[in-house]
C-alpha cells in the first residue's frame, strides 16, 4: 500500500485504498488538508463510495484511532546499526508482572513466616513489613495494573495469605487515589498485611470449614480480633494507624461491629477504608465454601451496606478508584467474547483494552486478541465471574 506520511499519527492515503475501520480526519482538496466535520471510522463500503462520488481522491487517516484490524501499522523506529546499542525491552507489562509476581511471593512468604512465629509465641519485627509496604507503594506508582493482574490469580487454598496482601494493596491504591500522605499510606499497608493475624489462634476446623459457619462457630471466629488485640500489644514500633487498620476492619458505623463496637466518628477514615477493602476483597475471592463474585456484584453489596455499616462517601470513592471494570477482572463484550481487562491507564472506565480468549456464543477458546474499545464498535456488556465460565481463565493472565 502506497501511503504518504503526514505526522506521527496521520497519513495521506488514496480513497481506493481505504478499508473499513480506518479513522478519517480530513480530506485532500486542491493539495490542501481540509478537516471534515464528521470525522470517524469507516463503518461500511458505502462511506468509501460516497467519497469517490464526491470526487475525493485522497484522505488523511489517523493510524492511532483506526481499528487494529484495518491493516494499518505504526511506523517502527529505525534500529541503530550499532551492535552495542541497547536492545528494546520485552513487553513492559510482562516485565512489570514478573516484578509483581516476585513481590507477591515475597509478601506471602513473610506473612507465612510471621504467622508461624506468632503461633509459637515469638515477637514480631515491624521493620520487615515496612519494607514490603514500601515495595507495594513503589509497585502501585510504577504500574498498578501489573499487580492487579497478578493478584487476580487467586487460590482458595491460600486465601488467608492472599487476602492479607490484597487488602494491603487495595489500601495503598485507595490511599493514593485519595492523595493521602505517603507515610500514612505505608502505615495503612502494614496494617493491611497484619489485619488477619489473630486468625492464627482460631481453630483450624472453623478457619477452613468448607461451608458457612454456624452462629456458634461465627462467635468463635470473631475472637480472632480479640486475639489480635493481644498480638498488637506485643509488636514494638507498630504505629497506631496500623493497629487501627488491623482492629477496625470489622467495626460498623452503627456500633454493631466488633471487637469494640465502635460507632460513627470513633472510627477514623483509615479504619473505615479498611472495612471497605476487606469486604470487597473477600467478596471477589474464591473461598472453600463460595465462588468469587464479579467486582460489579461486589460493588452492589458495598452500596447496600451504607450508611449503617460502611461510610457511603468512601464507598463511592472506592468504586471510582477501582473502576467498574478493574484491570484483571473478566468481562463479556457485545460479540459474546470473554476477556481480561488488560489496560485502563489514561482511559475512561468503559473503554479499556481487553485481552479476549473465549467465546460464550460458540463455547470454545478463540485466538487471543487485544481489543482496544477506544477503536472498536464493541462494548462491554457485563462483568463476568470466573465461576460462570466453562473454562479456566488463569493461563491467559
Amino acid at each position: 500500500m502506497n501511503v504518504s506520511a503526514g505526522s506521527d499519527n496521520l497519513i495521506k492515503i488514496p480513497v481506493s485504498k481505504l478499508a473499513i475501520g480506518m479513522f478519517v480526519t480530513a480530506i485532500d482538496h486542491n493539495n490542501s488538508k481540509v478537516a471534515v466535520s464528521n470525522a470517524g471510522q469507516i463503518k461500511n463500503r458505502d462511506a468509501i463510495t460516497k467519497l469517490t462520488k464526491n470526487g475525493i481522491k485522497t484522505v488523511w487517516v489517523d493510524v492511532e484511532r483506526s481499528s487494529d484490524s484495518c491493516g494499518l501499522k505504526k511506523v517502527k523506529p529505525k534500529v541503530s546499526g550499532n551492535p552495542l546499542a541497547k536492545k528494546p525491552a520485552t513487553n513492559p507489562r510482562d516485565v512489570k508482572q514478573k516484578q509483581a509476581k516476585k513481590l507477591l511471593s515475597e509478601a506471602k512468604g513473610l506473612i507465612k513466616k510471621v504467622m508461624s512465629e506468632t503461633f509459637e509465641g515469638k515477637a514480631i519485627e515491624v521493620a520487615q513489613f515496612g519494607e514490603v509496604a514500601d515495595k507495594m507503594i513503589e509497585s502501585v506508582m510504577d504500574d498498578a495494573d501489573a499487580f492487579k493482574c497478578i493478584s487476580a490469580l487467586r487460590s482458595k487454598d491460600a486465601y488467608l495469605l492472599e487476602h492479607s496482601i490484597n487488602v494491603a494493596f487495595l489500601l495503598v491504591t485507595f490511599g493514593r487515589y485519595l492523595d493521602l500522605d505517603p507515610e500514612l499510606i505505608k502505615q495503612m499497608a502494614v496494617g493491611g498485611i497484619l489485619h488477619d493475624i489473630g486468625k492464627v489462634k482460631v481453630d483450624n476446623e472453623i478457619l477452613h470449614k468448607p461451608a458457612r459457619l454456624t452462629a456458634e462457630e461465627f462467635e468463635k471466629m470473631k475472637l480472632h480480633q480479640v486475639y489480635a488485640i493481644d498480638i498488637m500489644r506485643d509488636i514494638e514500633g507498630l504505629s497506631q494507624v496500623s493497629i487501627d487498620v488491623c482492629l477496625m476492619h470489622h467495626e460498623k458505623l452503627d456500633g454493631k461491629g466488633y471487637p469494640r463496637g465502635l460507632k460513627g466518628d470513633e472510627i477514623p477514615m483509615h479504619g473505615r477504608m479498611s472495612c471497605i477493602v476487606d469486604i470487597y476483597d473477600a467478596l471477589t475471592a474464591t473461598r472453600c465454601y463460595k465462588e468469587a463474585m464479579s467486582p460489579a456484584a461486589a460493588f452492589k453489596i458495598l452500596i447496600s451496606l451504607t450508611p449503617f455499616h460502611l461510610d457511603q462517601k468512601l464507598v463511592y470513592e472506592f468504586i471510582r478508584c477501582v473502576g467498574v471494570y478493574p484491570v484483571g477482572s473478566l468481562v463479556q463484550l457485545s460479540d459474546e467474547r470473554v476477556g481480561i481487562v488488560w489496560d485502563s491507564k489514561n482511559r475512561d472506565a468503559l473503554h479499556p483494552i481487553v485481552k479476549c480468549f473465549y467465546s460464550q456464543k460458540h463455547r470454545r477458546y478463540t485466538e487471543v486478541a487485544f481489543v482496544d474499545l477506544k477503536k472498536s464498535d464493541l462494548v462491554i456488556e457485563r462483568g463476568v465471574s470466573p465461576s460462570s465460565l466453562d473454562v479456566d481463565p488463569t493461563p491467559f493472565y
